[in-house]
């Protein structure tokens, strides 16, 4: 695996050109309503665990997977890592068993990593994890037939670009040492990735993916079109139902690609309509590493999960087992965590997709709703201390509201006030991590352009929830100074449903980088709020580093009186030609 800025640029900006025909529709049906599966990177290089030599493993991007090319390993002693390999403790089929009760509904495999060792007994050469090990174990087909025992999707990782073992395939170091012709590539291409990948897809039964690691268009690769449409044609022949992802490297159409495979760790930012997945890690490194201290919370873990699904997407998350066969305790009770929520509240992510409403539209959590039903479901990670739950952005009022506690439910009571709601809660949450609320509904009317009320109620204002924020100069949150929308001399305008009459506090939060003073307007109801905007400072970010920032300071600018319920738009504009970095519009009722 992989992953930098560039790769995520790239296939973010795939999202604009997916085309996707309605015959792949039936083929994808099973992976749209699973939405949570496990990735295994198991291979030649668990056996090193991050250590060659006495030394740790090269470069800050330290997957452990990638130690001979990072700490420059020749291939006779890399194989001789297969001796590390404890096979009487060795079983696939606990890996099926973990993934099972963890809630995953499929699982992805590495049978052949960049280092180019096959997991399984390839009759394409010798480099293979049975022959160097020794051993007449096939792992791919004890694991293979673990997924048909227990009810598993099974896929296959295959490093089609990337192969450091044969000497045509390609290498990145080749950028120093020269590039591999045209021909040599496709002789290595021909003499072992087409034929392993008949392997694969012939021996081991039906095969639910293939998933394929090359994050760059092929434009930019030694690739050519027609490798990569053989490889496509050969899966479509041998496995007519399995899905194939983004990373082939074709563009994305439901001919060649089934599902968009995002950057690594990389989550979804806007809601998309075909299917798609962030493949992740529980802690940092993919491969078993000895030296792990990245571990991600299960809370961290619930939330990729369910932001993900909200959008329309889906989670597969890594183990990366020893070479005894062992999972580390911090991913086993991870996924213990993920499996008994799920065994709860998974009606709330199987089958489910998101309501087209902003991203991140409510601080308090996400929702998703059962595909082609009425019933919507809001995940809270942080419970109210109000114990009132604000939702923004569905017109239409539930017919019930349930909190869910396992396989019981208990009924609240709500009030709605055109596109706002409240539920009142229960003074405890019923889940440690995420409680779950079903709210029913006979249809659903969104009104998707408003702005979300807050937890403790007010609206804020802000570059995520502006209309035509896509047109916009957005400058994301830096680690420093907040997310905020230059503006010059343009109009910024957002939509809000006030819920009641009565005079509003209306605060901003700004920066003005210029060294005189701005003027602005804010404009709601008819009514105008003026004011002017000094020069901004700075704040010290860490104390004796010379380490500033730009200071956005709250001011209060005014109020609105609003004389009847409703839906508002307040349009905000920089009244000299200069420019003015907003941050925040606030506006809550006196």
């Amino acid at each position: 695996m992989k992953r930098t800025l560039i790769i995520l640029l790239l296939l973010f900006t795939m999202h604009a050109s997916w085309a996707q025909p309605s015959p792949s529709t039936v083929r994808t049906d099973w992976f749209e309503d699973a939405r949570f599966g496990m990735f295994i990177h198991w291979g030649l290089y668990s056996g090193a665990e991050g250590l060659w030599k006495g030394e740790p493993l090269r470069y800050l991007n330290n997957y452990a997977e990638w130690i001979r090319y990072r700490n420059r390993i020749s291939k006779e002693e890399y194989g001789d890592l297969a001796k590390r390999f404890v096979w009487d403790q060795i079983n696939p089929e606990e890996w099926v068993i973990q993934a099972k009760k963890a809630g995953m509904k499929y699982i992805i495999i590495t049978s052949k990593h960049h280092d180019g060792v096959a997991l399984w007994d390839t009759k394409v050469g010798d480099y293979s994890l049975p022959k160097l090990s020794g051993t007449n174990r096939d792992v791919i087909k004890e694991i293979a037939d673990a997924c048909r025992k227990h009810n598993m999707k099974l896929g296959f990782y295959y490093s089609h670009w990337i192969d450091w073992e044969h000497p045509y395939a390609w290498d990145h170091n080749q950028e120093l040492s020269g590039h591999v012709t045209d021909a040599q590539f496709n002789q290595y291409w021909q003499e072992k990735a087409i034929p392993q990948l008949r392997e694969l897809l012939t021996n081991y039964g039906d095969i639910a993916l293939m998933w394929f690691d090359m994050w760059i268009p092929y434009q930019q690769t030694i690739f050519k079109k027609e490798q990569l449409e053989q490889a496509a044609a050969l899966i479509r022949e041998l496995q007519p139902n399995c899905l194939i992802n983004s990373r082939l490297g074709l563009p994305t159409d439901a001919k060649h690609v089934d599902f968009e495979t995002l950057g690594d760790n990389q989550f979804g930012s806007t809601y998309l309509d075909h299917p798609w997945e962030t493949p992740g890690t529980i802690a940092h490194s993919w491969g078993y590493s000895g030296y792990e201290k990245e571990w991600k919370s299960t809370g961290q873990l619930f939330e990729s999960l369910i932001s993900n699904v909200a959008l329309n997407g889906g989670f597969t998350l890594n183990i990366g087992p020893r070479a005894d066969g062992s999972i580390p305790y911090e991913s086993q009770s991870r996924l213990h965590d993920l499996g008994t929520w799920l065994s709860k509240y998974g009606e709330a992510v199987y089958g489910n997709t998101g309501i087209k409403l902003a991203v991140n539209q409510h601080d308090w959590g996400k929702i998703t709703r059962k595909k082609n039903t009425n019933t919507v479901y809001l995940h809270v990670f942080n419970w109210p201390l109000d114990r009132i739950l604000r939702v923004t952005g569905i017109n239409t009022k539930p017919t019930k509201i349930e909190l869910l506690h396992g396989d019981k439910a208990q009924e609240l009571t709500f009030d709605q006030n055109g596109p706002l709601l409240h539920i009142n809660l229960p003074n405890q949450a019923s889940d440690p991590y995420v409680s779950v609320i079903r709210l029913s509904y006979t249809s659903l009317t969104l009104a998707p352009t408003l702005a979300a009320e807050s937890t403790f109620g007010g609206f804020a204002l802000k570059a995520s929830n502006a209309l035509y924020s896509e047109s916009l100069a957005i400058q994301p949150y830096d680690g420093t100074r907040p997310a905020y929308i230059r503006s010059v001399g343009k109009t910024l305008s957002w939509e809000m449903y006030l819920p009641e009459a009565g005079e509003y506090n209306v605060d901003l939060s700004v920066h003005n980088p210029d060294e005189k003073t701005n003027h602005m307007t804010i404009v709601a109801d008819k009514q105008t709020l003026k004011a002017e905007v000094a020069p901004g400072g700075k704040v010290v970010v860490e104390p004796n580093q010379h380490n500033y920032t730009d200071e956005f300071i709250d001011e209060h600018i005014g109020t609105l009186k609003i004389t009847r319920p409703g839906i508002y738009k307040v349009e905000f504009q920089s009244q000299d030609d200069q420019a003015l970095w907003v941050n925040r519009i606030w506006l809550q009722k006196k």
